[in-house]
């Protein structure tokens, strides 16, 4: 994993923010940092013009975080699981039962919300996973590969939630290995890797940046080369 390296970004609010890099390009590391789970040895950030190291305690109320890894209790139901994790941002009575049968209803899963996640298929956890992090309606939420194993209508359910979620104003910020998808979800990318920010910008005027680029992937592939990446 890299350190980040004179690394400087803006992310306007309303953006769908794409971080895309190889394994180990400090995409997590800069995650990490940005929600307050790892202390910068150098250098400073604010979010919503809140500068963290004097307001963290504000920051961290007006973000959500959809780990990749499920942040869920495999013995509890899914309901069970949503009003736990409601509680813990401050929700509570009718309005947190609402909004847990709305969105469990919404991604489809309101028929199994008194099942226990140990039963459900990644794609039903995943889901679960993503409604954990934004029952306090975020400002801004960040999302690391939130669509990682999962099947074709799974990945097309939160990818449209997502969408909606961001035209009520929460700007997101995402990573993921799947280019395609990033190309068509992200309003704006960054390209890392190393710790450097190799290129920002659209999708569509970073494939016009790079020469014989049809898509993402080449645009990818040309800034970051074609060496593996395996690292243990």
């Amino acid at each position: 994993m890299y350190s980040l390296n004179d690394f400087s970004l803006d992310i306007k609010e309303g953006q769908i923010f794409g971080l895309l890099g190889p394994n180990g390009a400090g995409k997590t590391t800069l995650i990490s940092i940005l929600c307050g789970l790892v202390k910068p040895t150098s250098g400073s950030f604010s979010i919503d013009n809140l500068i963290y190291a004097k307001n963290a305690n504000e920051i961290k109320k007006i973000i959500g975080v959809v780990p990749q890894e499920y942040a869920l209790y495999p013995t509890l139901t899914a309901r069970e699981n949503l009003l736990y994790f409601g509680s813990m941002y401050g929700l509570k009575g009718t309005d947190l039962k609402e909004k847990v049968i709305d969105s469990l209803d919404f991604l489809g899963l309101l028929k199994f919300a008194d099942k226990r996640i140990e039963t459900f298929s990644g794609g039903m956890k995943r889901r679960v996973n993503l409604i954990a992090g934004i029952l306090h309606n975020p400002k801004i939420l960040f999302l690391d590969e939130p669509t990682v194993g999962v099947d074709v209508h799974s990945k097309n359910v939160i990818i449209e939630y997502l969408k909606e979620l961001n035209k009520t104003g929460t700007t997101i910020i995402y990573t993921s290995h799947h280019l395609s998808e990033a190309q068509d979800f992200c309003t704006d990318i960054a390209i890392v890797d190393r710790g450097i920010i190799y290129a920002e910008g659209t999708p569509k005027d970073l494939i016009a940046a790079t020469a014989n680029a049809r898509n993402l992937e080449d645009v990818f592939i040309s800034l970051t080369g074609k060496e593996l990446r395996d690292a243990i």
